[in-house]
């Protein structure tokens, strides 16, 4: 399969570069393989910060409220019950939660050819023969502008050199990848993918029927 190719200065390519249709023109089947890698992306990159105090950690509470009979109360030992105002956390957060989630390696690579395949056949992929190398965020920019990628775009180089991070940086819509290193959730999020003839090579050497 052909797909739209321009050159490193941003004007359209004589020749259309080829996909493999083994990576590129999967058909996405199974929607829910998506979802499911995309959230665990989600649930692996979660920070466990939330924690809360049981009624051991809250300071305070040393003394009886009162004393155990006679006075036609419920009893109490301490004012730091949890059904206490003020009192500790019964089943809070206690910062050793863990969120991950597993993906086997082939549903993971699956579901990102099923990525791919849907960015090319929706017209969201662009091929560019290389990236300018001057590191000056204004050359990339003028570059993006020129492939029609004017929202959220997704840059796949082969290897990301200081220059690029450092151009790339700069553009608040722009991510930089890595060939090595796609994900579903960038792919999907993304409004523009553009990748490298060299990613491709890898892309294509990582993901293609060997």
């Amino acid at each position: 399969m052909a797909i739209a190719t321009y050159t490193k200065s941003g004007t359209k390519a004589t020749t259309a570069a080829k996909l493999d249709a083994s990576v590129f023109g999967v058909v996405p089947s199974n929607h829910e393989l998506l979802k499911q890698v995309y959230d665990a992306y989600l649930a692996n990159g979660r920070e466990n910060l939330a924690v809360t105090k049981t009624r051991g950690l809250v300071s305070g509470g040393g003394k009886k409220p009162w004393k155990q009979k006679g006075t036609g109360r419920a009893r109490f030992g301490s004012s730091r019950n949890p059904i206490w105002r003020g009192g500790g956390i019964a089943f809070g957060p206690t910062g050793l939660e863990n969120y991950s989630k597993q993906v086997n390696v082939k549903a993971k690579r699956l579901a990102i050819r099923q990525a791919l395949s849907l960015s090319a056949d929706s017209g969201k992929l662009a091929v560019i023969e290389s990236l300018p190398v001057t590191g000056r965020t204004a050359d990339l920019a003028s570059l993006l502008a020129k492939v029609g990628a004017n929202r959220r775009t997704l840059i796949v180089v082969d290897t990301k050199s200081d220059e690029l991070i450092r151009a790339a940086g700069n553009l608040q819509q722009v991510k930089l990848a890595s060939a090595k290193y796609l994900n579903v959730y960038d792919l999907l999020n993304a409004d523009t993918v553009l990748i490298s003839t060299a990613a491709i090579t890898i892309v294509n050497e990582w993901l293609g029927d060997k």
